[in-house]
Order: structure tokens, then sequence, then C-alpha cells
């Protein structure tokens, strides 16, 4: 397979990852603009693929210990800057403001070349495989703090 130099998933950056996504009629409602829940798709789309790139595999994190780890959205806030359309290329970026504990705080913006579409502020808890609190393992802590800088919207 031939390296062309772009990754589906995206990429690590200095203030933390970076995707890009391209809006599709799917993602739009009847004026022509994305339905603001899409949003949470791509925002999602985003933290998973930040994810991918540090190296961590929510599938393997399941069954990694005794325990079981597993990342759910406990807080969300949400502003709606702009719209995006159909045809727009979207810059969506994931940044960790905290990990630690039995929590990680991730901010993210979507954004239209330079324009801020929206900006998000995710309380992710850590929980087992019963849906218990646990703690962060420091190895994860740190590959989530490593080399994340604040973005410039947040």
């Amino acid at each position: 397979m031939a390296d062309n130099g772009f990754s589906i998933s995206g990429e690590l950056t200095e203030t933390g990852h970076r995707l890009l996504q391209r809006v599709y009629y799917e993602d739009t409602d009847f004026s022509g603009l994305v339905y603001h829940a899409r949003y949470l798709h791509f925002l999602e789309r985003g933290r998973t693929d930040y994810l991918r790139c540090l190296g961590v595999e929510q599938r393997e994190l399941i069954n990694a210990d005794d325990e079981g780890l597993v990342f759910v959205v406990h807080r969300m806030e949400i502003d709606f800057k702009q719209p995006a359309r159909m045809d727009d290329v979207l810059t969506v970026l994931t940044h960790t403001e905290k990990a630690g504990g039995a929590k990680m705080v991730l901010n993210q913006e979507i954004r239209r070349g330079e324009a801020l579409l929206i900006a998000a502020k995710v309380i992710i808890a850590v929980i087992n495989a019963n849906a218990r609190p646990r703690r962060l393992p420091e190895t994860l802590a740190e590959k989530f703090l490593e080399g994340s800088k604040p973005l410039r919207g947040l």
C-alpha cells in the first residue's frame, strides 16, 4: 500500500489531534445547514480517532485487566457559533485539558478554515466493565497529556 501522507484517522499535532470531515447531504436539514445533532457525530469521531492515533484501542481496554476500562461521556457543553453547510470541509480539533483520577476533560473545536463553528468541553468518566468509577491508569493519563497545548479558541 502506497504512503500518501494521509490518514483517515487524522493526525496528532502539537495541540492534540486534528481530523478532517466533509459535510454530506445526510448531515444537513431542510435548510441546507448541518443539523445540530450531527455535530455530536463529528465530535465523537474526533475523540475516537484521537484515541486511535494515541495507540489506545477502546475494544482492548474493556478486557485489558480484571476490571476493564471504558470511557463514557459524563457531561458536554457546546457553543454553536456558526453553521456549516453541505460540502464544507471541517476540521475537528481535540485537546486534553485534564487526565487523571476517574475523569478526563477534553476541549474540542470544529472549524471551517479559520472560522470557529463549534466549541465544546467534554467531561469523560472513566468506569470499569461493571459501570463503576475507576482510576485512569497513569500511563494512559500521560499519553493524553503528552504534548497537548490549549486550542486557540478555548
